[in-house]
């Protein structure tokens, strides 16, 4: 079993370096990371599956096309939170790719949320499941 990783007290090597450069943000090395971790499940035979990951074209095609504008999106955080409500919800609670638009929309300009919300909860996840990040090949 993994140790969670937040029981250090320095920094991981290349986190201040990754940090300085694009803040609590998904760059595109890291956002292609973190989508190719994610999993759905397939109904048909209940096993989880690679999902066909959206670029930030396909994404943007899709916000486009529902109408949906960002306004707090930076790097690739919208490309990361359309893959994650792929992965976990269409087909489910998100029927089709407008709701998929209107789910990231609520994800990046949530009123409640912060600078960084969608890096800051994915850190909190590798933390806790113990999943290392290869900071150096993040940059």
């Amino acid at each position: 079993m993994n140790q969670r990783l937040d029981i250090y007290d320095i920094f991981p090597s290349g986190m201040t370096e990754y940090l300085s450069r694009y803040g609590w943000h998904f760059s595109k090395n890291m956002c292609e990371w973190a989508v190719s971790r994610m999993k759905a499940e397939n109904k048909a035979t209940g096993k989880k599956e690679e999902i066909k990951a959206l670029s930030k074209e396909d994404v943007e095609v899709i916000l486009t096309q529902a109408g949906v504008k960002l306004e707090n999106s930076k790097g690739y955080d919208h490309v990361f939170v359309a893959n994650m409500g792929k992965a976990d919800y269409l087909k489910s609670s998100i029927p089709d790719d407008t709701h998929l638009a209107l789910f990231v929309k609520d994800y990046i300009d949530d009123p409640d949320g912060y600078d960084g919300l969608p890096f800051t909860r994915f850190y909190a996840d590798c933390i806790g499941s113990g999943t290392p990040i290869m900071w150096e090949n993040m940059l």
